[in-house]
């Protein structure tokens, strides 16, 4: 039976617990009784993929400080246990915008609903493209082509730009600085409205930023984050994931108050 049949088939029986409950196990392929207090069984995953960038204090960053500090402050031998202190600003290695990192009034990273978190994952495959120009901006032409190609994006997914970015993280070509900027790909501010308008609920990027390295009014963010969704960016692994298909599991930290941080993501193919 086809998952659309099968959720309608369990909210009649469900209140919105119950049906959030249904949606969570159709999307990790796990089987629920109408009505059942909890998940029967789990339905193997083919392989789980890491998103995610080992954070170290050279990860390279949007200004180019030091991602972070780190000083061991208790050890086995003297103390019975290790245990280390971490000094880091939250934009640091695979890490969260939260809608409040820039806004006046949006949501922290604590307060992104958790249901929001494990959604369809979309790979914008623009490698070639960012190969001849490092300045490449996703445009509503590539989202179109896209959809040409494997169908409409889904509402309540996410988008994920695979700039192959992530296989330059150990040298400068990351940051790419030229002159007085940076140059990497990002999403063209104007490719916003068009995911907002799909249902989109987050994007991915796997450069510094969502915006390009050349553009310095943060448009993208402004109009992304603006509409109280969220982001992720210096993701890793993309190119191993189908253009759709897979679910992305995203380990947002949850800080009172934060403007985003550093996370554990994954897919499951």
């Amino acid at each position: 039976m086809c998952n659309a049949c099968v959720m309608r088939s369990v909210a009649q029986g469900l209140g919105r617990r119950g049906v959030v409950a249904a949606a969570a196990a159709s999307v990790l392929g796990l089987s629920v009784r109408p009505g059942a207090a909890q998940v029967v069984r789990a339905a193997p995953v083919g392989r789980v993929v890491d998103l995610t960038h080992t954070l170290r204090p050279d990860f390279p960053t949007f200004d180019g400080s030091a991602a972070f500090e780190q000083e061991r402050i208790l050890t086995l031998a003297r103390d019975g246990y290790n245990l280390n202190r971490f000094t880091y600003g939250e934009h640091v290695g695979t890490h969260f915008d939260a809608p409040i990192h820039f806004t006046e009034d949006g949501a922290t990273v604590d307060r992104i609903p958790v249901e929001n978190l494990v959604l369809p994952l979309v790979v914008l495959d623009v490698r070639a493209k960012a190969e001849a120009d490092a300045d490449l901006a996703v445009t509503p032409e590539d989202i179109a082509a896209h959809e040409g190609r494997h169908g409409r994006i889904p509402a309540g997914s996410c988008v994920a730009m695979n700039a192959g970015w992530d296989a330059r993280v150990g040298g400068p070509g990351f940051r790419n600085p030229v002159g007085s900027g940076l140059r990497f790909p990002g999403f063209r501010p104007d490719v916003a409205p068009l995911l907002i308008e799909r249902g989109v609920a987050a994007v991915a990027v796997d450069t510094l930023s969502m915006d390009r390295g050349s553009e310095v009014g943060f448009g993208f963010h402004k109009a992304w984050l603006g509409s109280g969704r969220w982001g992720l960016e210096c993701v890793a692994g993309l190119s191993g994931l189908p253009a759709t298909g897979a679910t992305l599991v995203a380990g947002a930290p949850k800080i009172a108050g934060g403007t985003g941080g550093h996370g554990r993501v994954m897919a499951l193919v």
